[in-house]
Formats: C-alpha cells, structure tokens, sequence
C-alpha cells in the first residue's frame, strides 16, 4: 500500500474516530453510572489513564512494526497466531457494531424525533453505503472527508459548550461536581463505558502501510489525538453538567441536542444538529476503514478467506474487505436491536488492548526497552473495566468471542499448526 498520510491527516483521522463515540453515545449514560458530576469527571480520569497506557503501548508497537493491522499484526508478531487471531477478531466484531451504533446515531440527530423507526433505520442504511463507497475510492479521499467532517463537527461541539458554560439552568458547577451519590463501582462502570469514546486511536495504528515515516508519525499522530479529545471530553462534560444538572444529562437521550433546545439561541440548534451528525459520520468513516485495514491483514495471513486481501488496480485500498464490512453493517442498522451490539462492542475493545498491552510488554522485554509498567498497567486496567461492564454486556461479548476462536479451532483442525 502507499504512504500518502503525513502527520495532520493521520491526527485528523484518530480524533474524528473518537469525537463521535464519545460526544454522542456515552457521556449521558456515563453519568447515569456515575452517580454525579464529580463522579464523572473521576470515571474521566481513571479512564483517561487506561486509555493512555493503550494508546503509549500501540505507538511503541506501531512504531515497530508499521503494517496495515495494528493490534492484530503486533499481537501475531510479538505474542504468536492466536493471540494475532484474538486481537483482530475482537476488532472486526467490535467495532462492526460501533459502525452501525454510529450509524444510529446520525439518524437520531439528524432525523425529526417523530419520524417512523423504519425511516431511521433505512437513512441509516444509506450513509453506511455512501461512506463505504468513500472508502472504497483511497485512503487519501477517505483523510480529505474526513478533514471536512470534523470542522463541522468541532463547530457543533463547541457551540454547545459555549451554550452550556454560558447557562445556568443545571446549576452551578460546585455542586454538580459535589461527590455526593458516587461510588466506587458506579465510578468503575462509568469509566468502562466511557472507554469506549477512547477507542479512536486504534484507527491510527491501522494505517501503518499508508503513512509518511511510521516510526515518527503514529506515535506522534496517537499522542496528539488522545490529548486533544480529552480536552473536549472534559470541556463538553463540564458544559453539559452546568447546562442540564447531573440528573437530567443522566436521563437524556440526545443531551446536546437537549442542552442548545432549552438554553441556547435559535440560531444555535441547527448547528449542533448538523454538528453531532458530522461527529457520528466522521467516527462511522474512520471505523469502516479501520476495519477494512485489519480484515485485509487477517486475510493476508489466511485467518480470514484470502479473496479479502485484494488490494483495488486503481485507488490501491482493500476494497472487497471495505464492501463485505459495510454490507454486514447495513444488515445489523436494519435488523438488530443495537444496545446489545454496543455493549459487546465496548467489551470486544476492551480485549483487544489487553492483547496490545501483553504485545507491548513482551516487547519491552525483548528489545529491553521501556513500556513494561505501562503495559501492566494498562492490561490490568482493560481487564478490570470489562469485567466492570453489564452482565448482559459480559455475557454477550465473551460468546462471540468463544464463537471466534472455536472457528479457528475447527478450521486448524488436521492443518499445520499456525
């Protein structure tokens, strides 16, 4: 493949994956776990460590190994096959329901709330098909959309936090931030939930075949990313809490929608509408490529059918990975209930860097490098907040996993040992 990204595209690419996930799908429930304002911002915290250990271990690994595939490459590299296989099975199947979350997502702001559940489902169906078709064209169209995508969608995002500092209507920060109804474990659920809005960044590793002096520029383009979203995490919910209180961001469906409805200007709806569907399309771009990346490395291996490696003669991108990931992602916008999806999705990441956190460790120890103390702590952490997700959420997440690993199994029945 060709290296056509430099830094700017590379960065624009990890924080448009990351803005709608957490902007749009978490930051509500999150809060609802929590149990308070200041509860949230520590679940922030916790999970901003997590995530940073992930993030410091896939630039390491990236940096050595800069092959289309991120964890999935440096898990087969560093750990052996099926360590590889768990990694990307865990990414394909997660974030394939991230897809179709975002999906949902786009519809909710973007179409009128009275609109017919089909309508919803059949928009939705639709910009995963014009999205994939975008893919499908370069990687370098894919970094230019999504450069686009992103301004409106930081255009939105901040005027909600403009509406919401500006406001009174929660309350006043001091006591949305009060610790009072927060504990432990509410505080633990909260941060394995908003994990999920972190998960971005794996976009990034993903693109090891694509960018200028990989050993330079993911590391950088990670670093960069995760540091500018925490900032507009932690802004929008400060901006949500002073605007709503804790309780009502708790209860809400679509809380920016909701904050600029009750104390913005006119002027302002529009923007935030047209903002958090440009988030939820730039994280669906990002994923649908990232996907596509670790299906074509899978498939190079031939733990996924080789016809999926087949690179496009004209635009050199992995263009039947791409249409086979937005065909089954339309399948489930149409037909499957999403919370279950999402729930697994969000324990399916969760594993995915454990994996990159043992790679990272294993590393170390070989090159005799740093990243032992942060991979330790950055699996341990991914361990905890998974097992800290819903029951339902476990449940679901650890079959579909068995399920992937028992295909494995039987397809190297009576083959040679990978």
């Amino acid at each position: 493949m060709q290296r056509r990204l430099g830094l700017g595209d590379a960065t624009v690419v990890g924080v448009s994956a990351m803005v709608g996930a957490g902007a749009f799908t978490v930051l509500a429930p999150a809060a609802a776990a929590a149990g308070s304002g200041g509860g949230l911002l520590l679940a922030l915290a916790v999970v901003a460590v997590v995530a940073w250990c992930n993030a410091s271990s896939s630039a390491r690994l990236a940096a050595v190994h800069p092959a289309a595939g991120g964890t999935y490459v440096y898990g087969r590299r560093e750990l052996g096959a099926w360590w590889g296989y768990a990694a990307g099975w865990c990414f394909v199947v997660g974030k394939t329901a991230s897809c179709a979350a975002m999906a949902t997502a786009f519809a909710a702001y973007a179409v009128p709330a009275d609109a017919p559940e089909p309508v919803r489902r059949g928009i939705a169906a639709v910009v995963v098909l014009g999205l994939t078709l975008v893919t499908v064209r370069g990687v370098t169209r894919t970094a230019h959309v999504a450069r686009v995508i992103l301004a409106v969608a930081l255009l939105g995002l901040l005027v909600t936090v403009g509406v919401g500092l500006a406001s009174s209507g929660g309350g006043s920060l001091s006591s949305q931030l009060a610790a009072g109804g927060a504990d432990a474990l509410g505080v633990a659920q909260a941060a394995g939930l908003l994990f999920f809005a972190f998960a971005g960044y794996a976009r990034v590793a993903t693109l090891g075949e694509e960018v200028r002096d990989p050993e330079r520029t993911i590391p950088r383009a990670i670093t960069i990313a995760f540091v500018v979203v925490l900032g507009l995490y932690v802004l929008l919910a400060l901006a949500l809490l002073h605007g709503l209180g804790s309780d009502r961001l708790a209860g809400s469906v679509a809380p920016l929608r909701e904050l600029v409805d009750l104390r913005g200007p006119a002027w302002a709806v529009p923007i935030v509408v047209v903002g958090a569907g440009a988030a939820a399309l730039g994280a669906l771009l990002a994923l649908l490529g990232g996907i596509g990346r670790t299906t074509l490395a899978m498939a190079r291996d031939g733990e996924l059918p080789r016809p999926l490696a087949a690179l496009h003669a004209t635009y050199d991108v992995p263009h039947r990975a791409q249409l086979l990931v937005g065909a089954v992602v339309v399948v489930l916008v149409l037909s499957v209930d999403l919370r279950t999806a999402v729930g697994f999705s969000s324990f399916g990441v969760l594993l995915y860097y454990l994996v990159a956190n043992v790679a990272a460790v294993a590393l170390a120890r070989r090159t005799g490098g740093r990243g032992t103390v942060v991979g330790v702590l950055g699996a341990v952490g991914c361990v905890v907040l998974a097992a800290l997700l819903p029951v339902a959420s476990v449940v679901a997440g650890a079959a579909v996993v068995a399920v992937g690993m028992a295909v494995r199994a039987v397809r190297l029945r009576g083959a040679p040992a990978a």
